[in-house]
């Protein structure tokens, strides 16, 4: 079983698919495991970290791919600048790659998948079961980039979080807001909280209610009381989804659901955006109209600008200030804490590897619902 590890060549990420501690776990299991020179430098994981786990070093990208019997990655393949060629047309035909794929914003991957008679493992489809928890590498990613929103909007709002008590006078705490109460929701929730803001969360789903008040925040959700007391504009009738994910509401829910949030964000000093509707874009929350409505000098950090944005003045990678608002389209924010972020995700991914393996060889197992619903390719599909 020979498994290769590349140098990530995505703008701007730092993560590399595994680390040293959890790549000695792989070797000890059988596997013969092979990393680009340099692959873990840039999340602190040098060569010779590597070496001492048990890993062969390569500095020839092509060797590294014709060589393996299953690529592990972070993010998709792209065109490689020094080798000249795409990545997957580096890969041994027949070979398996895993990553995280993004199989609905890269749809035009499948003909190179199939032209290489590639079966390809998307970690972003690892179902959220308990069977599977040690593989979700998409909570593992969501984690962090909660806790990363946090501190970004931390960072460029013009006011302090907690409530100081100073010989000056008092300063009252920060109000957030957290739309979706999801894995990166929680972890948005949990992190202002610690740094002493007075939190609120909107979520469409009643379940979650109890989770986001056990983390010390008001839910605010269908039939809830508006901020103060007062009665909402209206309450997000037809609500719903369960488990991880929100499911996809009517266009008049919609109205009606911007119509119970606009109060609550024109409170808020800080609105951290999660919410997230599988293979669909994300759903329009705050309107320009709300922006216009903050205070001057609020944040918003929107986790869903990828997707299209929950705010309706996002846009992917770049800031944007409106009428005094600093609005945020963040892009990969675990990529801004590689080391720990790598450290998750190459246990998520680890462990995923050795599910494919039987008697020391990878051999995928599609009667198996966690391998069937995680594989985005596999030769013979139709392309």
């Amino acid at each position: 079983m020979k498994l290769a590890v590349p140098r990530e060549i995505a703008p701007g990420e730092m993560r590399v698919a595994l680390v040293p501690e959890t790549l000695a776990r792989l070797v000890k299991a059988g596997a013969r495991v092979t990393v680009e020179a340099g692959a873990g430098e840039r999340a602190g994981f040098p060569d010779a970290a590597y070496a001492a786990a048990g890993a062969q070093l390569e500095t020839d990208v092509r060797a590294l791919w014709s060589g393996a019997d299953a690529v592990l990655k972070v993010r998709e393949p792209l065109d490689h600048p020094a080798a000249g060629v795409h990545e997957l047309d580096l890969a041994r035909e027949g070979s398996i790659i895993v990553g995280l794929l993004r199989p609905a914003e890269r749809a035009d991957l499948a003909p190179r998948y199939a032209a290489r008679r590639l079966t390809a493992f998307a970690m972003e489809k690892v179902p959220r079961t308990s069977r599977a928890q040690k593989m979700d590498a998409l909570s593992a990613m969501s984690t962090i980039a909660g806790y990363k929103a946090v501190l970004v909007a931390a960072a460029r709002l013009p006011r302090f979080f907690p409530l100081l008590m100073t010989a000056a006078g008092t300063i009252p705490p920060a109000r957030v807001l957290v739309l979706g109460a999801g894995v990166a929701g929680l972890s948005a929730i949990a992190t202002a909280r610690r740094l002493g803001a007075v939190v609120e969360a909107f979520d469409v789903r009643p379940a979650v209610r109890e989770e986001v008040q056990s983390l010390g925040a008001t839910f605010v959700g269908p039939g809830v009381d508006g901020p103060n007391g007062a009665a909402p504009a209206t309450s997000v009738a037809g609500a719903g989804g369960s488990g991880a994910y929100a499911s996809e509401q009517s266009v008049d829910e919609a109205r009606r659901r911007q119509e119970t949030l606009a109060p609550h964000v024109a409170q808020a000093d800080v609105v951290i955006a999660t919410a997230l509707v599988p293979g669909r874009a994300a759903p329009r929350l705050v309107t320009a109209a709300m922006v216009a409505a903050m205070k001057p000098g609020a944040v918003i950090v929107d986790l869903a600008a990828e997707a299209g944005g929950n705010c309706e003045l996002t846009r992917a990678g770049e800031d944007v200030v409106a009428h005094g608002v600093t609005v945020i389209g963040a892009v990969n924010l675990p990529a801004s804490v590689p080391g720990d972020a790598s450290r998750m995700y190459a246990r998520t991914i680890a462990a995923f590897v050795l599910h494919l393996v039987k008697d020391g060889a990878l051999a995928p197992d599609f009667a198996d619902d966690l391998v069937r619903e995680s594989c985005i390719a596999r030769p013979g599909d139709a392309s």
